[in-house]
């Protein structure tokens, strides 16, 4: 039978709280009588941390286990993380559509941050909504006409993705 990696953790926490005490006890044993002492406290302190250490092995032991939450937890992470990527490529393709100075972008770089953010936007682990929610950012921007448009879809995207984060 194999054991959890968290069962052997526990295992070997348990062996070196067992063996610390007992070598405690027996030190401080020793400082107080002799070696009968330091026998008898030495044993008790082991027995007593091995002994409380095997009462909460359970809850030790799931502790360590993840639930299904965490699992969920992590796959919704992933989604997430790309639904942020998206955002940020399409609002630095938007700041080289429409930038801050008359000459600021060239054409090779606004169309590089335009593939980027087609390809990022385009990732098949991106959420429905988020996805939808880009495409409608992408063709406001790249009409290149109405910034005002342009913003208006941004905020709409950065809310889906907002609203598409899981409870913190």
């Amino acid at each position: 039978m194999t054991s959890s990696i968290a069962t052997r953790m526990h295992l070997m926490i348990t062996f070196v709280l067992v063996m610390c005490g007992s070598v405690g006890g027996a030190c401080f044993g020793l400082l107080l009588g002799g070696r009968m002492t330091a026998l008898a406290a030495g044993g008790a302190a082991g027995l007593g941390a091995g002994v409380g250490a095997l009462l909460s092995r359970r809850h030790v032991v799931a502790f360590f286990r993840p639930g299904p939450h965490d699992l969920a937890a992590r796959a919704d992470g992933y989604a997430e993380g790309i639904a942020d990527a998206v955002l940020v490529s399409i609002a630095t393709y938007q700041a080289a559509v429409f930038p801050l100075t008359p000459a600021g972008v060239s054409d090779e770089e606004r169309e590089a941050r335009r593939t980027v953010a087609y390809r990022v936007a385009a990732y098949d682990g991106l959420p429905l909504a988020v996805r939808v929610s880009a495409a409608a950012a992408l063709e406001a921007v790249d009409q290149g006409v109405d910034a005002e448009r342009a913003h208006a879809a941004m905020k709409a995207l950065s809310l889906t993705v907002y609203d598409h984060r899981g409870v913190r």
